[in-house]
């Protein structure tokens, strides 16, 4: 699977344990950045992971920063991103079954490294249900393509 992967500072540690662990298992990594933990602004290196899954240079994106809220809502502002914060299992099966989400928000603070390896698996072999959740996707387009440009 092709991944592209951002952070800003405070989930840089996790970003590079994930890079590695993603690694060893076949997947091929695009880094967007940071590169470090000194302090940066997410916005861009999220939304410059949003924009390749959108453009369809990789299969899903993973986003990472303190909590991963900021991150999720700077991916969201990328048209045809549906980011969704997983913090736990549970919503990661959920924002892959029911949302189709195609990128990955987790808080680099909030989880720790054997968690967040549990909910990027689970997240990458979710298959989307589709049926009645495919309806809700296509309305959630819908509002994303009626605003006013």
């Amino acid at each position: 699977m092709r991944i592209s992967i951002g952070s800003d500072h405070a989930g840089y540690d996790l970003k590079q344990h994930l890079i590695s662990f993603l690694e060893a298992a076949g997947h091929e990594v695009r880094d967007h950045g940071t590169n470090s933990t000194e302090s940066v602004d997410y916005p861009p290196f999220c939304a410059d992971v949003a924009r390749t899954v959108v453009a369809g240079d990789a299969d899903v994106g993973i986003v990472m920063g303190g909590s991963g809220q900021g991150e999720q809502i700077a991916a969201n502002k990328v048209d045809g991103a549906r980011a969704a914060l997983c913090n736990d299992l549970y919503l990661a099966r959920m924002a892959r079954e029911h949302n189709n989400a195609n990128v990955l928000s987790i808080g680099g603070r909030v989880v720790g490294t054997g968690l967040a390896e549990e909910i990027v698996t689970l997240f990458l072999n979710t298959e989307f249900e589709g049926g009645r959740h495919q309806r809700r996707v296509d309305l959630i387009t819908e509002v994303e393509q009626s605003n006013p440009r």
